[in-house]
């Protein structure tokens, strides 16, 4: 299930700096390697000082959530969380209880499509090129009794959780970034940036505005080539999520395995060459480009059209977009999306 998610296009900042044409504004980009991924921050702002300081606090409040939630940190609270499954419960901070607390929600809300428990089944599947055969079957149907949310046991009272299976690993590669974009977006709000844009992998989310009365324009990447774009969207403050099958797969038998998993099933989902979710919240956003992925499309926009202030588009294997109930998407067109604090 989890994974990183595909990368935005690069082209997009200048785009935006183009339609920026609010001369009291300036802007700057930092591009930098952080929580295994590209991130791309850009504040917009009367000085370059304010920039400076707001990339640069930007960066440390990242930084300080992948201390905070990566299982690749040994000293991380999650990595101890999955060193005391089946043993004992372990304390939190009040922060990381409210972001399992919130994955457990999207759990329910997808019946399991989004479950953070998949970290139990790491290293069967591994897409860095080492892999030349398919996992023994055996293999994959031992770990499954260990992939089950409501094994995670939240003790609100003492800011606890506990994995009730010894074995049993969460991970939060599909909702981490989402959450460290949220956050670096409010640190350099509550610095007075009024308008900017971060990308985190394929995770983007925007405040403000480009100019008065324009939106924000979005490119939707092209599988087969993702330096261009396939679709284009318009939006307002908004993240725009996308989960795609096409950076990190295997091929074996001339079949095509992405790295999104099933966790009812233990294998790569198909079906879909990605899902972009648009709505007000990065971190929301994130968990369900992967949720559709795994739900298909028919449950997965079923469910999105169900949810206020939240649309998708889909592409699937045969190239054809299917989108959300608000959406009119034309390839190669802007399709026109205003989504500020939930309302559409």
């Amino acid at each position: 299930m989890p994974g990183r998610k595909i990368s935005l296009l690069s082209a997009l900042l200048l785009i935006l700096a183009g339609h920026m044409v609010q001369a009291q504004l300036r802007h700057r980009t930092e591009t930098l390697l952080l929580m295994g991924s590209r991130f791309e921050i850009t504040p917009y702002s009367p000085s370059d000082s304010l920039n400076e300081a707001a990339i640069a606090a930007a960066i440390a409040e990242i930084r300080r959530i992948e201390t905070l939630i990566s299982e690749w940190i040994p000293e991380s609270k999650i990595s101890e969380v999955n060193r005391n499954s089946g043993i004992r419960p372990v304390q939190v901070s009040g922060e990381l209880l409210g972001l399992i607390k919130r994955c457990i929600k999207v759990s329910e809300l997808t019946d399991g499509a989004f479950d953070i428990t998949w970290a139990s089944a790491r290293g069967i599947w591994r897409f860095d090129g080492s892999m030349t055969s398919l996992p023994d079957p055996a293999v994959i149907d031992s770990v499954l009794p260990y992939i089950n949310y409501r094994n995670i046991l939240i003790n609100e009272s003492d800011s606890s959780i506990f994995l009730v299976k010894k074995g049993m690993a969460i991970g939060l590669g599909a909702i981490g970034k989402g959450y460290a974009a949220n956050c670096a977006r409010n640190v350099m709000q509550k610095m007075g940036v009024s308008n900017g844009i971060v990308i985190a992998g394929g995770d983007l989310i925007t405040w403000g505005h480009p100019e008065e009365g324009k939106l924000w324009p979005i490119g939707i990447s092209n599988p087969s080539d993702p330096g261009q774009a396939v679709a284009w969207l318009e939006v307002g403050e908004a993240a725009v999520v996308t989960s795609g099958n096409y950076e990190r797969f295997v091929v074996i038998g001339g079949k095509r395995y992405c790295h999104i998993i099933n966790p009812a099933s233990g294998y790569p989902v198909s079906g879909l060459q990605s899902v972009t979710i648009i709505c007000p919240d990065a971190e929301l956003a994130d968990a369900l480009s992967t949720s559709v992925f795994v739900m298909g499309r028919e449950r997965g926009l079923a469910l999105i059209n169900q949810l206020k202030g939240v649309e998708c588009v889909i592409l699937d294997d045969a190239g054809q977009f299917f989108t959300s109930s608000h959406i009119q998407l034309n390839k190669g067109k802007a399709s026109t999306i205003h989504t500020i604090n939930g309302e559409k």
